[in-house]
């Protein structure tokens, strides 16, 4: 009831990336906001989603939750940001439901939330959901991604630390 005797998980070492959602993965260079395209939050991929399952797309602990957004910390200290939609920001959170919170520690592919497409789409807003390594520079050397069809949970590349 109130969790006595739960054990907590732990974080493990895990260098794959899985797709967060369903839908047709793409290079980070095509999607419509150049922020995320010119890599100035890290390099990564994207996905064009056709389902509403969200899931974690790396092992870690879950370090930002905001409407549109979740960070996690890989154990290598890889930073990772999934950002659901382009501008979906000015959505206060409405088309997503996440069930983590700040301080989670997930495994790759363990159910994150939902996500109400249409929502995004009625707003006129691209649906299109990016994975970044935000600390890129300092700690990435080696990202490999397999571009194409996915299913959310199935592995789509893997990304080294320094």
């Amino acid at each position: 009831m109130f969790g006595f005797g739960k054990k907590k998980k732990e974080l493990i070492d895990d260098s794959k990336l899985y797709a967060p959602v369903s839908g047709e993965l793409v290079k980070l260079d095509t999607v419509s906001d150049p922020i995320f395209a010119q890599k100035v939050m890290g390099d990564g991929f994207a996905i064009e989603p056709d389902s509403g399952k969200i899931l974690s797309p790396v092992a870690g602990e879950i370090t930002v939750k905001q409407g549109h957004a979740v960070g996690f910390k890989r154990v290598d200290g890889l930073e990772v940001l999934l950002h659901l939609g382009i501008d979906t920001v000015s959505l206060n959170g409405a088309p997503f439901t996440l069930k983590v919170a700040v301080g989670d520690i997930v495994e790759a592919g363990d159910e994150l939330g939902k996500a109400d497409w249409s929502q995004v789409e009625a707003a006129g807003l691209p649906k299109t959901t990016m994975v970044l390594v935000t600390n890129t520079a300092d700690k990435l050397a080696h990202l490999t991604v397999n571009y194409g069809p996915t299913t959310a949970g199935t592995v789509v590349g893997e990304a080294q630390a320094k």
